[in-house]
């Protein structure tokens, strides 16, 4: 790809004032399933169109970039991301892709070394059902790692934590919090506290710079929005409006910022506002997360004689979403485990029947990861319009028959879970993102895992998952406006060096690909598993670079 020697970086206003002409690629819109050409002017899409009309806007524009056969797509909106913690889990210690025990006490010991300074000791990732030991580290182990010093080490799902003695010396009265247990991860209200320590020792400048590492990763993939999920039980409202502030001040993805504390009247939902939030939505727990056994289900767990945590029952679900909609403020929740989706379900439709299903419909309502769904709560999700924010690389990691899922649920469970051809077919909305660090910020490798679902039943096109990952995330926020290339959209795009471009479905009675032009199909990378992904040469949000890989 070649373009024009850039000027130094001009001002946001400047750079969004900017008319630029792309050319001789392959631009994804529906506007024109050929173009190959697209005008962005003061941060909108302006036209899209073929190579022939482009030679009419060449003299009139600030530049050209000669797109060299790449591909330009809608960028990625990541609908569920925690930007600090995945900033911390980049510059610290991750242990996601530690392959035993014996591994991850190798790198405690490491970093623990490596960070002398200090005062809490900082990671994530550690997920025992992929171990061969098949458990966690104990306290013991933990404290010789460290020497004795306070380390808080989350789960892979961030819904429990191992910690060392240090640690727990610094919470007042942990000890008879709900979710504490002596010698195994610290859930519920005993992890919440540890966690608010624990973070509380990230000075302000630490925490600037995790939040702007991980957007900087963002970007690097084609993502040029992200919904940022806090919270008091999650994150603070320092770090919410220190992100805000952040986004707004630099170049970089949007951030769409969530705050999930419950509400039983109008008056509870200033806080929302005050803080910059664009709702009362996002990690607002209903229950936990499957790995930790906190999931709340209608059935007991197959490795556990309990059915899981329930935060919020269904009149606390009604009230919130009643006093949002009344408030014009979208409202959300956290909801895995199948009891903890009836909860949200039933409390939802009581909102309904008290405000009125249109105005409980035209709020937008979302549900997080929405995991264990049944025929009834999909249809109840359809009617009363609530879109399902999901991660499909939740599949991808703890799916099949010998996945995490199937030794929490058992097989024929877990073949139930993250329906997504279900959703679609009934008319739920779908938002695809990470919940990064939980899984990493993948867009393409995210769009891979729900078109090639463990469950073959549940798998979508990959024009479909795109789609969801792309307009769906501006949906999710109550825009229609963007995540689309076409004339009047916001100038968000990202340029991709790839491969042949396809048309994949899932349905195998059907040829499974297809190059064929006379479809009116736009194509799109073929995202076989096992094929390299498609990298990402430069990511625009607003008409505004944000990401420009080396040496391009």
């Amino acid at each position: 790809m070649t373009h024009p020697t850039p000027d130094p970086e001009p001002a946001a206003a400047a750079a969004e004032g900017r008319t630029v002409l792309l050319r001789g690629g392959e631009v994804h819109s529906p506007a024109d399933p050929f173009a190959t050409a697209m005008v962005v002017e003061r941060g909108t899409i302006a036209w899209v169109g073929s190579e022939g009309a482009a030679d009419s806007f060449a003299d009139g524009v600030d530049e050209v970039i000669q797109l060299d056969g790449a591909l330009v797509t809608p960028a990625f909106t990541d609908a569920h991301v925690h930007t600090t913690a995945t900033g911390l889990a980049l510059t610290g210690l991750d242990l996601s892709d530690a392959r035993t025990l014996a591994d991850a006490l190798t790198r405690v010991r490491a970093h623990a070394a490596a960070r002398p300074a200090d005062r809490i000791l900082l990671g994530h990732g550690w997920d025992a059902s992929r171990w061969p030991e098949g458990r966690p580290p104990s306290r013991t182990e933990l404290d010789e790692a460290t020497g004795g010093r306070p380390l808080y080490l989350s789960r892979a799902d961030a819904h429990s934590a191992v910690v060392t003695t240090a640690l727990l010396d610094l919470v007042l009265d942990v000890t008879g919090l709900s979710g504490y247990r002596p010698d195994a991860p610290l859930t519920a209200a005993a992890h919440h506290a540890v966690r608010a320590a624990a973070h509380a020792s990230v000075t302000a400048t630490q925490r600037t710079d995790a939040q702007r590492a991980a957007l900087a990763r963002a970007a690097s993939f084609g993502i040029g929005s992200v919904h940022e999920c806090a919270g008091p039980d999650i994150s603070s409202e320092d770090d919410l409006t220190g992100l805000l502030r952040l986004a707004a001040e630099e170049p970089g993805p949007r951030v769409h910022g969530y705050w999930a504390e419950a509400a039983s009247s109008v008056a509870d939902l200033d806080k929302v506002r005050a803080l910059g939030a664009i709702g009362a939505a996002g990690d607002l727990f209903a229950d936990g997360a499957l790995g930790s056994h906190t999931a709340c289900l209608h059935q007991p767990y197959a490795d556990a004689p309990h059915t899981g945590t329930a935060y919020l029952d269904r009149a606390a679900v009604a009230a919130h979403v009643t006093a949002c909609t009344e408030a014009g403020v979208q409202g959300g929740f956290h909801a895995i485990g199948d009891a903890a989706v009836t909860a949200v379900v039933e409390g939802v439709r009581a909102a309904a029947d008290k405000v009125g299903l249109g105005r409980v419909r035209a709020a937008r309502h979302r549900v997080e990861h929405a995991e264990m769904l049944t025929p009834e709560t999909i249809a109840a999700f359809a009617e009363l319009g609530l879109t399902a924010s999901v991660q499909p690389a939740f599949d991808a990691a703890w799916g099949g028959e010998q996945g995490m899922y199937a030794q929490r649920l058992g097989p024929e469970r877990a073949r139930t879970l993250n329906p997504y051809a279900a959703l679609l077919r009934a008319g739920v909305p779908l938002a695809l993102g990470s919940d990064s660090p939980v899984t990493p910020l993948d867009p393409w490798g995210t769009v891979r895992a729900a078109a090639f679902h463990r469950t073959p039943e549940h798998r979508i096109s990959v024009r479909a998952a795109f789609t969801a990952h792309t307009r769906g995330g501006w949906r999710a926020i109550g825009r229609d406006d963007g995540g689309v290339l076409v004339p009047g959209a916001p100038a968000d795009y990202a340029i991709w060096r790839t491969g042949e471009l396809v048309v994949q479905v899932p349905d195998t009675r059907v040829a499974g690909w297809s190059t064929d032009p006379r479809s009116g199909t736009p194509g799109l990378p073929d995202l076989t598993p096992g094929g390299q992904l498609p990298v990402c040469v430069r990511t625009v949000v607003s008409g505004r670079t944000v990401h420009l890989r080396p040496d391009e």
